[in-house]
């Protein structure tokens, strides 16, 4: 491979994943469609996809991308092994450590919301869609918290709702980020911090 060979843009896939597998769990916690879809894609496309994608971006020195596809790449993947493990009695009898507790699932997601209201305030540097999933994502965990924690199933359908726009804002900067290539040049927003 030549020097000058163009390296494509790894969040064209690591926002592809985020947005798939963020919409069908929301879809799931809608009750749309069963756990199967969510574990799967969460696995291979939420979260394998999602952590090759941040290793690319590693690549190109952007900290970032690094940080945030890895991340929730890893997110996904915890998750998916986090339910699946949980909530089978096989796992359950043979390791109970293992078992889903009535607020393991609140803390594993109080956690990550921490990481992305950090998370939040770096990406309004980028550009407006950019800061919008993140402050979305934020508020879609802040209202799983209180799901899980405080038991508000309101707070639940509200946030899966709040998350289903999440997802769409990440399919938009994912086509931003494809179409771009293609000399079609999406608007993104101005920095919200400068």
């Amino acid at each position: 491979m030549s020097e000058n060979a163009k390296m494509c843009n790894p969040a064209a896939i690591g926002l592809g994943g985020f947005a798939m597998t963020t919409f069908i769990l929301q879809a799931h916690n809608l009750g749309w469609v069963g756990i199967g879809p969510v574990l799967w894609l969460g696995i291979v496309y939420g979260g394998t996809a999602q952590l090759i994608a941040g290793f690319l971006e590693f690549k190109t020195g952007n900290n970032f991308g690094f940080s945030a596809f890895t991340s929730y790449g890893a997110f996904w993947i915890a998750l998916c092994g986090y339910v699946i493990a949980g909530t089978s009695p096989s796992f359950a009898k043979a390791f109970p450590v293992l078992k889903l507790t009535g607020t393991g699932l609140g803390w594993f997601l109080v956690v990550w919301t921490i990481y992305t209201a950090i998370m939040l305030i770096a990406s309004m540097k980028h550009h407006s869609v950019l800061a919008l999933i993140f402050l979305t994502l934020l508020i879609g965990f802040i209202g799983l918290d209180m799901k899980e924690l405080a038991g508000s199933k309101a707070m639940g359908t509200f946030a899966a709702w709040d998350l289903i726009v999440c997802a769409g804002l990440a399919w938009y900067l994912m086509a931003h980020v494809i179409f771009a290539d293609v000399g079609i040049n999406l608007p993104v927003g101005k920095p919200w911090i400068k």
